[in-house]
């Protein structure tokens, strides 16, 4: 990449590629197995040991991961499932896709993310699962109401999609217990060019979402290579990692530290720059635990403000529109305050590994420059 073309302020995320990529990739077109392989299943030892998990098990994206964990967990027609409104769209989708309905609850304005009370407020007989979202990176332990869940039959499926790599205490998000879904897409803090996986909590789960991503069939690739025929057990989706996207992933695995301090050392960075700038709140995402996948702020006027910075070449963005307040979504709106002023103050600060400190300087100078010129001072 040429210093021309390297992103920088002007991109809100970007990919950190390692330089090993390319060959990765060349070894699998080269080897012939492109599909779900050893390379595939490789990717999965990996993420289990780096997580210090029993099994992890691959699939094509991150709505997939949360898709087939709800799929997985028995969760259908005539069941809610709880779910902060301050999340991509996809969250909600998977919930759809399995026919469940979503009951939208608030966040916690100072960290973006559902805490254990709104949670259980919002339990019903209808509930079949919880569905947190690490907003941002930022972990969240669920421990203590998780037993308390289990014993009324509430499934906890973490939306981890922001978070690989961030811990909880000494622990990896991922590692605690829960049905935890991550994404492995273009711009998260580790990327398969799109890949997603889930933690299961038991091996007969994990062989249930092997069977569920593999089209409902019982036998592996080798095994049915081996007979004239196959069984299918029961529902399921072409849901498979390529070795492609695997080949990529354990690049970016090998290089994960590197991406955990570039990142944690940016979001201090940013932290640090606009300490003194009046009108501006960081969002907190608990930097000495979490792997950081946005850096935001909340401030006055918002769009006009957005419009400002956009107008100077900063891309910053918005994660994300709140889902109860959307079209598509319309039939489960309910009052959430906390959400709905988030929704009109959050501001995504460009935030990618190849940002320098005078990338954020320009950043943080236009900032200021955009509150002024929009407060009218």
């Amino acid at each position: 990449m040429t210093a021309s073309a390297r992103p920088d302020a002007r991109r809100n995320a970007s990919p950190h590629l390692y330089g090993r990529e390319t060959a990765a990739i060349a070894g699998v077109l080269e080897g012939g197995q492109y599909g779900h392989s050893d390379v595939t299943e490789e990717f999965e030892r990996r993420i289990a040991d780096f997580l210090g998990v029993p099994e992890a098990v691959a699939v094509a994206s991150g709505t997939a991961a949360l898709h087939t964990a709800l799929l997985a967990s028995g969760i259908g027609p005539g069941r809610e499932v709880i779910v902060p409104s301050m999340t991509f769209c996809a969250t909600v989708q998977a919930i759809l896709a399995v026919g469940a309905t979503p009951r939208f609850v608030d966040i916690d304005p100072a960290t973006l993310c559902v805490s254990d009370q709104l949670l259980m407020d919002a339990v019903t007989d209808k509930t079949a699962a919880v569905l947190p979202v690490l907003f941002g990176g930022r972990p969240i332990d669920l421990r203590v109401i998780r037993e308390e869940l289990d014993e009324r039959g509430v499934v906890v499926i973490e939306d981890a999609a922001h978070a690989f790599g961030s811990r909880h205490g000494t622990r990896r998000v991922g590692a605690d217990g829960a049905l935890t879904c991550f994404s492995f897409g273009p711009v998260k803090n580790l990327t398969c060019g799109q890949g997603g996986m889930v933690i299961p909590r038991t091996p007969a789960e994990a062989d249930t979402i092997r069977r569920i991503r593999l089209l409902g069939v019982v036998q592996s690739q080798g095994e049915r290579a081996n007979t004239t025929s196959y069984r299918v057990d029961g529902f399921g989706l072409r849901y498979q990692l390529s070795a492609i996207n695997a080949a990529v992933g354990l690049v970016q695995l090998d290089g994960f530290q590197a991406t955990e301090d570039a990142r944690r050392h940016l979001w201090r960075t940013y932290r640090d720059a606009l300490a003194p700038l009046d009108g501006v709140t960081l969002v907190d995402v608990d930097v000495e635990h979490a792997v950081p996948h946005l850096c935001q702020v909340r401030v006055p006027n918002r769009d006009e403000v957005f419009a400002n910075l956009r107008g100077r070449d900063i891309g910053v963005g918005v994660h994300y529109p709140p889902n109860h307040l959307q079209p598509a979504f319309a039939a489960w709106h309910r009052c959430l305050p906390a959400t709905e002023q988030a929704g009109e103050e959050i501001l995504s600060l460009p935030f990618h590994q190849h940002l320098t400190e005078t990338d954020i300087d320009r950043v943080v100078t236009s900032l200021e420059q955009a509150l002024k010129s929009v407060g009218g001072s």
